[in-house]
């Protein structure tokens, strides 16, 4: 019998597949516990559409990364900070100082989770900071730090 998984299934498949199965199986376990639908013809289009909304989606998600990457890219953030002697910081700068000043100096507004600070700033000097957008689109932005 030929299903439609609604859930993912440990060892069958995962959600939207059209996979056979027992008749029993389907109606004894898939079905009463609400991981599968039978498939037919309605149901296949009403996947199919799903899948193709969903593809549009996520191509929208990932135009808006790669316009925000471009405006990302070569750009020059200014964070300003104490110092200590010798030019070294009190503390360090985090991605939340960078998304701050991001904000504060142009205007765009970035989750500081998507930042990627290699090694913790500590030291007045510029440095590239990765800005991860979308799992297939990253911008590098340029931190310079300043002592106040």
């Amino acid at each position: 019998m030929k299903v439609i998984l609604l859930k993912d299934v440990a060892g069958q498949g995962k959600r939207g597949d059209v996979i056979n199965v027992a008749e029993g199986y389907a109606r004894n376990y898939l079905f009463p516990r609400g991981l599968a639908g039978e498939a037919s013809k309605g149901r296949m289009k009403e996947m199919a559409d799903r899948r193709q909304a969903t593809e549009v989606k996520e191509r929208k998600i990932e135009q808006a990364a790669r316009e925000l990457a471009k405006r990302l890219n070569n750009l020059t953030v200014v964070v300003k900070t104490k110092t200590g002697e010798a030019g070294k910081l009190f503390g360090s700068v985090n991605n939340k100082d960078v998304a701050d000043a991001l904000a504060d100096q142009h205007k765009i507004e970035l989750d500081k989770k998507k930042l990627v600070i290699k090694e913790p700033i500590k030291q007045l000097g510029s440095y590239p900071v990765a800005a991860k957008l979308h799992p297939v689109v990253q911008a590098e932005i340029l931190v310079e730090v300043v002592g106040e």
